[in-house]
This record gives C-alpha cells, structure tokens and sequence, in this order.
C-alpha cells in the first residue's frame, strides 16, 4: 500500500519519481480501509528536505499511510516559503485533539542550547505528554530523542570535544527485537552531532533497552516501552549528499569542519560518496510501521487509553 499525500506537496513528485508508491489523498479516500495515521513534528529548518526524507522511508511498507505534518504552533521558520508552511503543514495546537497511530519528532540544529531556553521547549513538553494519551508510538530522532529522554527521564545530553561527523559502524543489540527484523549485526549509520548520551546514564533506567550502539559515538537505538517510543540519536533518514552538503556549506562559512569519516571513498571529497545505509534505513521504519500495525487499535478513539 502507497503513502498518501497532497499531490501539490514536492515530496509527491520526487517519491514518484523514485518509484515510491505514493497515492493522493482523493484517491485514498475511496479505498475501504483505514490508513495509519502518521504524524511528522518536524523541528528541522530545511522542512521540505526532512519530510521528503522520512516520506520516502515510510511511504515504502505495503500499508497505507496518511502523513500529516505539524508545525509548532508559535515558532515561525526562516528557511521554508511561508506559502509551503501554510498549505502543508498545521500547529501543534490545531491537531492536539486528534489520535495518532505513530509520531515521528524530528532533530534541531539547538544542540548547544539547555532545553529550558529553547524559544518553543514548553509547546514541545506539552506534545511529549500528548502522545502518551493521543499517540500510539513515538519516534524522536537526533536533538528530538535526546529532549524526550531529557523530558521524561531527566537524562542530559553531553557536549563532545569535536563534532561527531560520518559514517560510523554500529552493534546490532537486539537482533530479536521486532525493531530489527532483517537487520545485519554490523550497520553503517551516518551520524552528525555535537552532543551525546552516554550509555552507562542510560543503563541506569529500568525499562531503557539500547539496540544499537557504536564502539566509536556510543548509543544509538533506544527503545522504551513504559512511553511506547523510540529514540534514536543518528541519521538513517539522511538522502545520499546531505553530510556532504553540511561539509560543503560550513566550508564555504568557513567553520572548522573535518571531513566526513567513512564516507567519501578514500576519504576524499572530491570523490561521489556512495550511500551504505538505504536498505537499513528502509528496514528499520518499515518494521516500526509493521510493529504500529500489528499493535495500534482499529478505532482511532481508542488510542492512548
């Protein structure tokens, strides 16, 4: 089953193109089943790069999906059209008395910033608490992850010495875990950020599980069933170029910035990088799709309770 979305939206064409099965919303509407509703709270300043990303990874199940997009409800972007933001994407306040069967909560380039001083950080405890009455499963990913385990377990991020930039290899934990169906026991994940967890914090909470970890930027996959989330600290979603658009851009600023580590051949960015990680990306959201499906009520109403 495709992905529904608004044909005007960009990711409809690019999917298409790229032989994603994507379906408009009309069409969808005449077909006898219920779609899982997804939701994208999407904190990154490059909103259309980011949804695409994660349509293209949930749009490729044989469910149907309905993918709305959520804004916060206070917070203006500068780098999206006003006109794409108005047509495409509702507040947080808009959509908090419906129910999802799943919620994707994007990263933020605010690493360096307390969570406390985070212009939109008391809109975002509020949807934190919402999911655990309005949304079957969550999933933060990168600074969203972090501020959930910050949120719900008072776990901090660290800051690193020097950005964790590249692509690194990762243990697979938990191979019977229905998150890793099909999942080799040695990953490649792209990874870019300047903070950490540190897992011995999060070994310290009962409940946590690590299910992917690296030797060389620690833990990765977190799930934690008492909150029905994952958290996920590095970046399957990433397109083929976007760590070499983070190189390229902060080259051209004229920033300090080492060159991605595994992640050109050679090392070499004059060279095509290859992307490494795609099948696992596909395979780790199409098992959380595959895991909503099996377990989220029929009857949205009773989601939560």
């Amino acid at each position: 089953m495709p992905i529904t979305l608004p044909e005007t939206l960009p990711a409809f064409d690019v999917l298409t193109r790229e032989g994603v099965m994507v379906m408009s919303d009309m069409r969808a509407a005449r077909q006898d089943i219920r779609p899982l509703r997804i939701g994208l709270l999407n904190l990154m300043p490059k909103k259309i790069q980011t949804e695409t990303q994660f349509a293209r990874l949930i749009g490729a199940t044989p469910l149907q999906i309905e993918l709305s997009l959520i804004r916060m409800s206070e917070h203006e972007t500068r780098n999206t059209a006003a006109e794409h933001m108005a047509e495409f994407y509702r507040p947080f306040s808009e959509v908090k008395d419906e129910r999802f069967d799943g919620l994707i909560i994007t990263g933020a380039p605010i690493e360096h910033l307390p969570y406390e001083d985070v212009t939109y950080w008391d809109e975002l405890t509020e949807v934190f608490d919402w999911t655990q009455t309005h949304v079957h499963n969550t999933f933060g990913v990168c600074w969203g992850g972090m501020a959930m385990l910050w949120h719900f377990y008072g776990l901090d991020k660290h800051m690193l010495p020097a950005k964790a930039f590249g692509c690194f290899r990762h243990r697979n934990l938990a191979p019977a875990s229905p998150y890793l169906r099909g999942f080799s026991d040695d990953v490649l994940i792209p990874v870019s950020r300047w903070t950490e967890m540190r897992q011995d914090e999060i070994d310290a909470v009962p409940g946590l599980t690590t299910l992917i970890a690296s030797d060389q930027v620690g833990p990765c996959l977190i799930e934690d069933p008492a909150h029905r989330a994952l958290m996920i600290f590095n970046h399957f979603e990433y397109d083929s170029t976007t760590l070499k658009e983070e190189y390229d851009r902060d080259i051209e600023a004229g920033k300090p910035i080492n060159v991605p580590l595994n992640y050109y051949p050679d090392d070499d960015p004059l060279r095509v990088p290859l992307n490494r990680w795609r099948s696992h990306a596909h395979l780790l959201y199409g098992n959380w799709i595959n895991e909503i499906y099996q377990t989220t009520p029929y009857d949205l109403a009773q989601i939560g309770q």
